[in-house]
C-alpha cells in the first residue's frame, strides 16, 4: 500500500528537495512495521492463550470449533481470526468458513519444544511496552531501569524466545565445539551457570550429563524459584541447584565450566564478573559466554535479528546495566573485540569463536 503525501521542500541528499518516490516507499514501510507491532500482541495472545497449539494438526476448523477447543468466547476467536488471515499466519477457506494453521506455522507459533519456535519474544513485548514511561526518564536522565523493575512477561518471555535455541544447539553444537569440556562433563564435572534466569539452560546441560553437578547464579529471586521448579518438573534436581547471587560474587571454586548465557552485556560491571569466573575456575577450566549476534558496527545490523536486538538494548540490556552503577554499561552490541578485551583484562586471555547461530554467537574463553 503506497500512501501519499505532499511534496515538501528539504534536505534529502540530491539538491535539497524531497523524493516523493521516497517518502511513499518509506512512509509505507513505517506503516508496515506499525501493522506488525499491533499484529504482535495479538500473537501473543495466540501463544498464551493456547490459539496456535489448538490449531496445529486440527485441519481446518471454524471459529466455533476452535473456541469449543480452547474454551474461549468466540466471537473475540472470530476477530482473532481475522487479524490472524491478514497477517497471512492463517489460511481461510471461504466454503465452510474455516481456518486452517499450516504445518509450517505450527512449526514456529505452536509447539515451544521445536528449534523453530519463536512465539515466546513476542510474550516480552507485554513487558517492553509497559516501560515506556520509565524509558522516557531514563533517556533524560540517564538513570538505569533494573531487570527486577520489569513485569513477569519479561522474565517469562526471555526464557521462551531463548530456549528452543539452547535446546537445538547447546550440546550438540556449542559445547561440542568447546576443547575437552563434554570429556570433563560426561566422567563427573561441576558447573556454574551464571545469570541463568529460568534456569532452562541449566537443565539442558544436567539432562545431557547426569554424572556432572551444576549450580545456577542468578540475582532475580524469582526467577531462582522458577528456576527450581522447573528443574524439579524435569527431573534434573538431584544434580542441580539454584542460588541467589550476584555475577561477580558467586559461590563456588574450581569449576571445570561456567557459563554466561546472553547475560555478560546487562551486567553493569562485566570486568568484574569475569574476573571472579576466572578465580573461579579450576585449573583448565573454560568459560562459554554465549552472546547475541549482533555487531559493533550499526550498518551491520540492518537485518531482521540485528534490527530486534539492538532495539531490545534500547528497551532492556542497556538500562539494566547501568541500574546496577558499574563502570561498563556494554548493551548488546559491543562488538567482540571489546569483550575480548575485558576478558583479558581479567585473566582470561584465551578467546576463540567457537560457534555461531543466527541469534548467537558462543565464545571460548579461558587463561
Amino acid at each position: 500500500m503506497a500512501v501519499a503525501a505532499p511534496a515538501a521542500p528539504g534536505a534529502a541528499g540530491d539538491g535539497g528537495t524531497l523524493r516523493q518516490d521516497r517518502v511513499d516507499a518509506f512512509m509505507e514501510r513505517v506503516i508496515t512495521d506499525a501493522g506488525a507491532a499491533v499484529a504482535g500482541l495479538c500473537t501473543s495472545l495466540g501463544d498464551r492463550l493456547g490459539l496456535y497449539r489448538a490449531m496445529a494438526g486440527a485441519g481446518p476448523l471454524t471459529s466455533a470449533e476452535l473456541a469449543a477447543r480452547t474454551g474461549l468466547a468466540e466471537r473475540y476467536v472470530r476477530e482473532w481470526l481475522a487479524a490472524q488471515v491478514a497477517g497471512a499466519y492463517v489460511v481461510h477457506a471461504v466454503d465452510g468458513d474455516t481456518y486452517l494453521l499450516p504445518d509450517e506455522h505450527a512449526a514456529v507459533l505452536a509447539d515451544p519444544g521445536l528449534p523453530s519456535y519463536a512465539a515466546g519474544f513476542f510474550t516480552v513485548l507485554q513487558a517492553l511496552y509497559a516501560t515506556e514511561d520509565s524509558l522516557l526518564e531514563a533517556f533524560r536522565t540517564g538513570a538505569g531501569i533494573g531487570w527486577e523493575e520489569h513485569g513477569p512477561a519479561l522474565f517469562e518471555g526471555t526464557a521462551k524466545f531463548f530456549r528452543p535455541g539452547y535446546t537445538a544447539a547447546l550440546v550438540p553444537e556449542w559445547l561440542a565445539a568447546l576443547d575437552g569440556v563434554v570429556e570433563k562433563l560426561e566422567r563427573g564435572g561441576t558447573v556454574a551457570d551464571v545469570g541463568c534466569g529460568f534456569g532452562y539452560s541449566t537443565a539442558l546441560m544436567a539432562r545431557a550429563f547426569p554424572h556432572s553437578r551444576f549450580t545456577g547464579f542468578d540475582f532475580h529471586r524469582p526467577s531462582v524459584a522458577a528456576a527450581r521448579r522447573i528443574a524439579a518438573e524435569q527431573g534434573v534436581a538431584d544434580r542441580v541447584s539454584f542460588e541467589v547471587a550476584g555475577a561477580d560474587d558467586f559461590p563456588g571454586e574450581d569449576f571445570d565450566l561456567i557459563t554466561f548465557f546472553d547475560c555478560l552485556h546487562d551486567i553493569g560491571d562485566p570486568g568484574a564478573a569475569l574476573r571472579h569466573a576466572e578465580q573461579a575456575l579450576a585449573d583448565g577450566g573454560t568459560c562459554m559466554v554465549v552472546e547475541p549476534n549482533v555487531s559493533a558496527v550499526d550498518e551491520e545490523n540492518i537485518n531482521p535479528v540485528g534490527r530486534a536486538l539492538t532495539a531490545a538494548s534500547v528497551a532492556v540490556c542497556l538500562p539494566s546495566a547501568l541500574a546496577q552503577h558499574g563502570p561498563r554499561a556494554l548493551g548488546n552490541h559491543a562488538g567482540e573485540q571489546v569483550l575480548r578485551d575485558i576478558a583479558d583484562a581479567a585473566g582470561l586471555h584465551r578467546w576463540r569463536l567457537a560457534a555461531e547461530s543466527p541469534v548467537n554467537r558462543v565464545y571460548a574463553v579461558g587463561r
